[in-house]
């Protein structure tokens, strides 16, 4: 099914085509339209004379489509801004962009069921939706959570703040998934408080009922920790004159979907089968079209970035945003290509194979530069018949292309210098200094004693068998991490009252969030609790050393409950342990966190605890029973059942604000939760070595409530 929003030719879905899902009739009173973008990355390159604009004149573009095709709103999944500290002038061009196009006097079609007050800025009166404040005229909202280059960061009476805090607080967009886990280290240890609490935003519109999850970008490692230790919970909209299976439930998450490593990643089959359809952010590519997870019943859209951020390959595929269309349970996204984006194309020559074609000689220099422009300018020909290819009868200049020639050179005695090489194309491509990316084919090196006294030994890892002295600098660096090299500084040091990790993070938050304050702050709280901790016991000048190492260890013990360090891995064929990010928090053979699927794709699962029959937690007297209960798959894994510790309920109250008469919000009553098991699935393959399921949960209360809707802590 085609369709044209605004000249442009949009991919539809057809009824009933796998695996792309459809609306059999759409009911325009009855369907959200939804406008589906990621990764903006506004003021990536701000500086750049060339490319300085592009993310904000993209950014631009997809407002314009979006008020153009009329939709309800729009639906951001992180990374907005490139920098955590956006500059002046980004900010402004974004405020100004903002209030220009999605300001007005269109009504919202929609309405808002759950608290408008719910992540509001504490102190004031205003709500945290936008268009639920009377003094703002909101023509087409803006919704959104941070991603991990716009994510929280410092600290004061207001708590870790955003940029996106900044906007919320503007009335130009509304910012949600915020999830405050440094507050809740506070909680009491029996963790009845502690990890990822997940609250919706409700939304109707005619019979539609729209049930809005968000989780901002959260660190690798502590996002695994939290689904090992089955702390994600997510509220269930219940009561009223909804049921809950009337509800699409739909989740924004900003996290690794490809795989880095064993913690650099959230596996696509961790969610719980409630939810139906995923946004997920973070990954570049454009893979908006709608996939469908293996052995599960939801769907999982990646819109991808609207800017090139790097020369990689993902970038190179064209880039979309997308109108979901949700109609009661069915959705469809329409995907619509930006115009505004900078052409790329790359390609890869190997220049043993171009010798052995007679194209160039390997032992003379100016035969593989001749060589290598002829590429460089077929990939500029090429960029340019693609792009009049995307904008037919256009009479605007093309953009300067971006090119990128991967170049293999083993046997080549020679080469160019690249930056050399692009000056003849300053004119004529966006990246001059970068076109050309030389690497060698990976050999085995024989492993040298080294004499570095500050530094550990340098396990190589991440040189994969290459051998470092053929590899140009370029290679070597872009294999290099900041967190591996303060890491194992750290480790080489002999630090008798900071903590490692600590002091590891603090460092991070420097280098890459511009925290300034980091390094003094963490400094100056440790040394407060280490004087407070000596202070209150007496002792002499000869115990002071020991009692130095003993508050050093109660801080690193408190350090890793809230974030545990990795457990060690042997290396293959080696007798030594390796000190690793690498860590997981799953089995030491695991791949990937667990998956819930059925029999034809077991996974090995990360340990977790069950909640045992007939285990209940009481509020006033109800008894609360676990969601998605199966008779006879709880028979068969009753003995295997452990018991859990109950998680007693948060008391909170909101207050709904009044708004304009079009756009109220009906008063609250309270939804009930209990603590959730990850639900048993029938042909679930189990793990002989007892691992159990980590997924996102739905939690909820035993018994029904009366309308209106409302998502409460309150079990009164």
């Amino acid at each position: 099914m085609a369709a044209s929003v605004n000249g442009r030719s949009v991919a539809g879905s057809e009824a009933g085509e796998e695996p792309n899902p459809s609306i059999v009739q759409q009911n325009p009173d009855n369907c959200f339209r939804i406008l589906l973008a990621t990764d903006n990355h506004i003021g990536y390159a701000e500086k750049d004379p060339v490319r300085g604009q592009d993310a904000i004149n993209t950014f631009r573009e997809i407002l314009e489509i979006a008020r153009d095709a009329e939709v309800d709103f729009i639906l951001l999944a992180g990374d907005l801004f490139h920098e955590n500290r956006p500059s002046r002038t980004c900010m402004h061009q974004t405020i100004a962009l903002l209030r220009e196009y999605t300001l007005g006097d269109k009504a919202v079609p929609f309405e808002l069921l759950s608290d408008p007050m719910d992540g509001s800025a504490p102190g004031f009166s205003f709500p945290a939706v936008n268009y639920e404040d009377p003094n703002l005229n909101i023509a087409i909202p803006v919704f959104s959570i941070h991603g991990n280059h716009d994510d929280p960061q410092g600290t004061g009476p207001e708590g870790a703040l955003c940029a996106l805090d900044v906007l919320s607080v503007s009335g130009v967009l509304n910012y949600f998934g915020k999830v405050d886990l440094d507050a809740d280290e506070g909680a009491p240890d029996d963790g009845a408080d502690k990890g990822i609490r997940i609250k919706p935003l409700l939304l109707r519109k005619g019979d539609s009922h729209l049930a809005m999850y968000g989780v901002g970008n959260v660190k690798d490692a502590r996002m695994h920790y939290e689904l090992r230790s089955n702390r994600v919970k997510m509220y269930m909209p219940e009561g009223g004159d909804v049921p809950e299976e009337d509800w699409f439930n739909i989740l924004l998450i900003h996290q690794n979907r490809v795989k880095h490593g064993p913690q650099q990643s959230v596996p696509e089959g961790m969610f719980d089968d409630s939810i139906r359809l995923v946004v997920w952010g973070h990954e570049h590519d454009c893979r908006i079209t709608p996939e469908k997870v293996e052995g599960k019943d939801y769907w999982i859209s990646q819109p991808g970035s609207s800017v090139a951020t790097s020369l990689a390959p993902g970038e190179a595929i064209p880039k979309h945003v997308g109108i979901l269309s949700i109609q009661g349970s069915q959705f469809q996204i329409a995907e619509i290509p930006l115009k505004t984006v900078r052409p790329f194309e790359m390609d890869e020559v190997i220049l043993s194979y171009a010798a052995e074609q007679g194209a160039l000689s390997l032992d003379d220099k100016d035969s593989i530069t001749h060589y290598l422009r002829t590429q460089v300018d077929g990939l500029i020909a090429k960029a340019k018949a693609s792009w009049k290819e995307r904008n037919p009868g256009s009479k605007e200049k093309m953009m300067l292309p971006l090119i990128r020639l991967k170049v293999e050179t083993s046997d080549a005695k020679e080469m160019t210098n690249p930056v050399r090489f692009g000056q003849d194309y300053v004119d004529k491509v966006a990246n001059p200094r970068d076109i050309l990316q030389y690497y060698r084919k990976k050999k085995v090196a024989e492993r040298k004693a080294k004499n570095l006294p500050d530094l550990p030994d340098d396990e190589d890892d991440d040189w994969e068998g290459d051998d470092p002295a053929a590899m140009t600098a370029n290679d070597r660096l872009s294999k290099l991490r900041m967190a591996n090299l303060v890491k194992q500084y750290l480790q080489a040091q002999s630090l008798e009252v900071l903590v490692e990790n600590g002091l590891e993070d603090a460092v991070m938050r420097f280098v890459e969030k511009d925290d300034k304050d980091a390094i003094k702050d963490f400094v100056a709280d440790t040394l407060k609790a280490v004087g407070r901790d000596m202070r209150s016991k007496e002792m002499d000048e000869d115990d002071v050393e020991e009692a130095m190492t003993r508050a050093k260890e109660h801080a690193a013990s408190q350090y890793a409950e809230s974030r545990p360090a990795p457990k060690e891995k042997e290396k293959k064929s080696k007798g030594r342990q390796k000190d690793s990010d690498e860590d997981s928090m799953l089995a030491e053979e695991d791949d990937q966190m667990d998956l819930d699927s059925d029999d034809s794709a077991p996974t090995k699962k990360a340990p977790a605890k069950k909640v045992a029959r007939g285990t209940t937690s009481t509020a006033r007297g109800k008894a609360k029973k676990p969601l998605f209960d199966d008779a006879s798959d709880d028979e068969e894994e009753e003995e295997e059942e452990e018991e859990e510790e109950v998680i007693p309920a948060k008391k909170g109250r909101g207050t709904a604000s009044a708004s304009a008469s079009s756009r109220k919000a009906p008063a609250r009553a309270p939804v009930k939760k209990t603590p959730a098991k990850a639900p048993a699935k029938r042909g679930t393959a189990s793990n002989s070595r007892g691992m159990a399921q980590s997924q996102l949960s739905f939690s909820k209360g035993a018994g029904r409530v009366s309308k209106p809707i409302e998502l409460s802590d309150d079990d009164d």
